[in-house]
């Protein structure tokens, strides 16, 4: 059946309020940046000309019409976000150390995000897409969880490649043994995983990644795995191929949504080509793109509205 959208993806939407200086008063400045994983995703995805919806919650509140208007304003389909007139939309306070590095606080017991249900989710619109797209934050409780399993199964049965990023977040688990069994889940159904280097390190008990990516493939059969490393690049595993690729040097000054810039550059490029045959060159093709587009969202606040567009990354990368 023909598809009408490239990439759909479903999850949370939420406000990163990441620091930025600080008042006359020497009171922290927050500014507040649109986020959520599978939007981040989806932004850079927009940016480089593809179709793509959202399926998420926000409250009836002003951060929820900042969120609604600034995804359609980035190009990506809001007819299926829901208001919630009960419950305020998530919030997420960032806390960025001098290396860049950051901790989260987050502002969701409830958040409109999580209360994502069933009946909210409309599987016919799912199988819209090439490929469906998730991680395990709409994973954390049970409503939101079934209905991210009905949209999964929704996809299944539509045709769709499936897409998995874990994005461990411990704060928002009421036990890391809950976290990995929902990732677990998460790696039973994917096509494409995007795992990064502490997160692999997480669920397979190993400290060296080659051995945990094999322990993942054994037991789940995923046709492509994509492992990141931050500033040491990326690795691509597919049909016993190993291609490693390295990362960018550029004046990181907080690494908010590299993660999701570096996804959503490698279902841009898998939705371009055939993702049953590629071959060891493309691999290392998409990796040298998605590493370059991650490092340049490395240096600017926020994720969404700090997207590349393509010729500035293939600048990136021929420079």
């Amino acid at each position: 059946m023909e598809k009408e959208y490239d990439v759909i993806a479903l999850g949370e939407l939420l406000i990163d309020f990441t620091m930025n200086g600080q008042s006359e008063q020497g009171n922290n400045l927050f500014e507040a940046c649109p986020g959520g994983a599978p939007c981040n995703v989806l932004a850079l995805l927009n940016k480089m000309g593809k179709k793509t919806a959202f399926i998420g919650k926000v409250g009836r509140d002003q951060f929820g019409t900042l969120l609604k208007n600034t995804i359609t304003e980035a190009g990506i389909d809001a007819a299926h976000l829901v208001v919630d007139e009960n419950v305020n939309t998530t919030l997420a306070f960032v806390h960025t150390f001098p290396d860049g590095d950051r901790e989260f606080s987050f502002y969701r017991d409830p958040g409109a995000d999580m209360m994502l249900n069933e009946s909210e989710v409309d599987e016919a619109f799912v199988g819209r897409a090439k490929i469906f797209h998730f991680g395990t934050l709409s994973m954390t409780h049970d409503g939101v969880r079934a209905a991210t399993k009905k949209a999964v199964r929704a996809a299944k049965e539509g045709g769709c490649l499936i897409s998995f990023d874990p994005n461990l977040r411990p704060p928002l688990w009421s036990s890391l043994d809950l976290a990995k069994e929902q990732m677990e889940y998460g790696f039973s159904v994917c096509d494409i995983l995007k795992i990064s280097d502490n997160e692999i390190q997480f669920v397979s008990g190993k400290e060296d990644y080659d051995e945990g990516i094999a322990y993942l493939q054994e037991k789940y059969h995923i046709p492509l795995i994509l492992l990141t490393m931050g500033r040491d690049g990326s690795r691509a595993y597919y049909k016993g191929m190993r291609v490693e690729r390295p990362g960018f040097s550029v004046k990181t000054i907080e690494t908010t949504g590299a993660g999701d810039t570096f996804g959503g550059s490698s279902l841009n490029y898998i939705v371009e080509h055939d993702f049953d045959s590629l071959t060891e060159e493309q691999l290392g093709e998409m990796l040298t793109f998605a590493n370059a587009a991650a490092a340049i969202v490395t240096t600017r606040k926020g994720a969404i509205k700090a997207m590349p567009g393509r010729e500035e990354v293939e600048a990136l990368v021929q420079g």
